[in-house]
Protein backbone atom coordinates (compact mmCIF):
# COMPACT_ATOMS: atom_id res chain seq x y z
CA UNK A 1 0.00 0.00 0.00
CA UNK A 2 1.12 3.46 -0.86
CA UNK A 3 0.67 6.77 0.28
CA UNK A 4 -2.22 7.46 -1.33
CA UNK A 5 -4.54 4.56 0.27
CA UNK A 6 -2.95 5.58 3.71
CA UNK A 7 -4.55 8.90 3.13
CA UNK A 8 -7.49 7.74 2.01
CA UNK A 9 -7.58 4.94 4.56
CA UNK A 10 -6.87 7.91 7.14
CA UNK A 11 -10.13 10.58 5.46
CA UNK A 12 -12.59 7.63 5.49
CA UNK A 13 -11.77 6.76 9.56
CA UNK A 14 -12.05 10.65 10.34
CA UNK A 15 -14.89 10.82 8.66
CA UNK A 16 -16.26 8.13 10.59
CA UNK A 17 -15.05 9.58 14.06
CA UNK A 18 -16.39 12.89 12.96
CA UNK A 19 -19.94 11.03 12.01
CA UNK A 20 -19.55 9.29 14.81
CA UNK A 21 -18.53 12.33 17.36
CA UNK A 22 -21.43 14.72 15.48
CA UNK A 23 -23.51 11.59 16.41
CA UNK A 24 -23.16 10.33 19.70
CA UNK A 25 -20.89 12.98 21.80
CA UNK A 26 -21.78 16.17 20.25
CA UNK A 27 -25.62 15.98 21.71
CA UNK A 28 -24.97 14.90 25.43
CA UNK A 29 -22.16 17.56 25.09
CA UNK A 30 -24.36 20.19 23.71
CA UNK A 31 -27.70 19.22 25.81
CA UNK A 32 -25.20 19.81 29.11
CA UNK A 33 -23.94 23.34 27.29
CA UNK A 34 -27.56 24.43 26.95
CA UNK A 35 -28.73 23.29 30.41
CA UNK A 36 -25.99 25.16 31.91
CA UNK A 37 -26.85 28.54 29.96
CA UNK A 38 -30.25 28.06 31.18
CA UNK A 39 -28.94 27.73 34.61
CA UNK A 40 -26.72 30.99 34.39
CA UNK A 41 -29.97 32.47 33.11
CA UNK A 42 -31.95 31.33 35.43
CA UNK A 43 -29.32 32.51 38.09
CA UNK A 44 -28.97 36.08 36.36
CA UNK A 45 -32.58 36.22 36.80
CA UNK A 46 -32.91 35.47 40.06
CA UNK A 47 -30.61 37.78 40.96
CA UNK A 48 -31.96 41.17 39.13
CA UNK A 49 -35.45 39.65 41.10
CA UNK A 50 -32.94 39.62 44.49
CA UNK A 51 -31.91 43.40 43.54
CA UNK A 52 -35.48 44.57 42.73
CA UNK A 53 -36.94 42.64 46.26
CA UNK A 54 -34.46 44.31 47.95
CA UNK A 55 -34.89 47.76 46.41
CA UNK A 56 -38.55 47.06 47.20
CA UNK A 57 -37.65 45.90 50.84
CA UNK A 58 -35.62 48.95 51.47
CA UNK A 59 -38.30 51.33 50.21
CA UNK A 60 -40.83 49.54 52.50
CA UNK A 61 -38.06 49.94 55.29
CA UNK A 62 -37.78 53.34 54.23
CA UNK A 63 -41.70 54.07 54.58
CA UNK A 64 -41.35 51.91 57.99
CA UNK A 65 -39.62 53.94 59.62
CA UNK A 66 -40.73 57.60 57.99
CA UNK A 67 -44.14 55.73 59.46
CA UNK A 68 -42.23 55.32 63.11
CA UNK A 69 -40.53 58.70 63.20
CA UNK A 70 -44.17 60.44 62.37
CA UNK A 71 -45.70 58.22 65.13
CA UNK A 72 -43.20 59.23 67.94
CA UNK A 73 -43.63 62.52 66.78
CA UNK A 74 -47.28 62.20 67.51
CA UNK A 75 -46.64 60.24 70.64
CA UNK A 76 -44.41 62.95 72.08
CA UNK A 77 -46.62 65.94 71.27
CA UNK A 78 -49.71 64.27 72.94
CA UNK A 79 -47.17 63.49 75.80
CA UNK A 80 -46.23 67.31 76.15
CA UNK A 81 -49.87 68.48 75.81
CA UNK A 82 -50.50 65.88 78.31
CA UNK A 83 -48.07 67.62 80.76
CA UNK A 84 -48.88 70.71 79.97
CA UNK A 85 -52.59 70.07 80.97
CA UNK A 86 -51.58 68.40 84.13
CA UNK A 87 -49.21 71.37 85.29
CA UNK A 88 -52.25 74.21 84.18
CA UNK A 89 -54.45 71.59 86.16
CA UNK A 90 -51.79 71.56 89.15
CA UNK A 91 -51.70 75.80 88.74
CA UNK A 92 -55.79 76.18 88.80
CA UNK A 93 -55.74 74.04 92.19
CA UNK A 94 -52.89 75.67 93.63
CA UNK A 95 -54.23 78.49 92.76
CA UNK A 96 -58.33 77.42 94.65
CA UNK A 97 -56.03 76.01 97.30
CA UNK A 98 -54.40 79.33 97.77
CA UNK A 99 -57.45 81.64 97.64
CA UNK A 100 -59.40 78.67 100.40
CA UNK A 101 -56.07 79.27 103.00
CA UNK A 102 -56.34 82.70 102.34
CA UNK A 103 -60.27 83.00 103.39
CA UNK A 104 -59.80 80.49 106.25
CA UNK A 105 -56.93 83.34 107.07
CA UNK A 106 -58.94 86.67 106.35
CA UNK A 107 -61.58 84.45 108.59
CA UNK A 108 -58.90 83.19 111.78
CA UNK A 109 -57.98 87.63 111.48
CA UNK A 110 -61.79 88.53 111.50
CA UNK A 111 -62.43 86.16 114.56
CA UNK A 112 -59.44 87.16 116.31
CA UNK A 113 -59.92 90.66 115.76
CA UNK A 114 -63.89 90.52 116.94
CA UNK A 115 -61.88 88.34 120.49
CA UNK A 116 -59.51 91.48 120.38
CA UNK A 117 -62.30 93.82 120.59
CA UNK A 118 -64.45 91.92 123.02
CA UNK A 119 -62.00 91.51 125.50
CA UNK A 120 -60.65 95.63 124.63
CA UNK A 121 -64.25 96.35 125.36
CA UNK A 122 -64.31 94.50 128.09
CA UNK A 123 -60.60 95.34 129.38
CA UNK A 124 -62.29 99.73 128.52
CA UNK A 125 -65.12 98.55 130.58
CA UNK A 126 -63.46 97.53 133.64
CA UNK A 127 -61.53 100.77 133.57
CA UNK A 128 -64.48 102.86 133.06
CA UNK A 129 -65.75 101.29 136.27
CA UNK A 130 -62.52 101.93 138.10
CA UNK A 131 -62.21 105.04 136.96
CA UNK A 132 -66.16 105.52 137.87
CA UNK A 133 -65.66 104.01 141.33
CA UNK A 134 -62.30 106.25 142.20
CA UNK A 135 -64.69 108.97 141.06
CA UNK A 136 -67.43 108.34 142.81
CA UNK A 137 -65.28 107.48 146.16
CA UNK A 138 -67.46 104.30 146.75
CA UNK A 139 -67.96 101.11 145.27
CA UNK A 140 -70.20 100.35 142.50
CA UNK A 141 -72.65 97.01 142.44
CA UNK A 142 -71.25 94.97 139.51
CA UNK A 143 -74.45 93.18 139.04
CA UNK A 144 -76.38 95.87 140.00
CA UNK A 145 -75.26 97.97 136.81
CA UNK A 146 -74.77 95.31 134.47
CA UNK A 147 -77.18 96.82 131.80
CA UNK A 148 -75.22 99.99 132.12
CA UNK A 149 -72.08 97.86 131.18
CA UNK A 150 -73.04 96.33 128.72
CA UNK A 151 -74.60 99.18 126.78
CA UNK A 152 -71.05 101.23 127.63
CA UNK A 153 -69.23 97.89 126.12
CA UNK A 154 -71.34 98.25 123.01
CA UNK A 155 -71.04 101.91 122.43
CA UNK A 156 -67.15 101.68 122.32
Amino acid sequence: MGINATIIGQTITFAVFVLFTMKFVWPPIKQAMNERAKKIEDGLAAAERGEASLAEASQASDDALKDARTQAQDILAGANRQANDIVEKAKTEARTEADRIIAAANEEIDASMQRAKAELRKEVSAIALAGAQKVLAREVDASAHDDLLKQLATEI
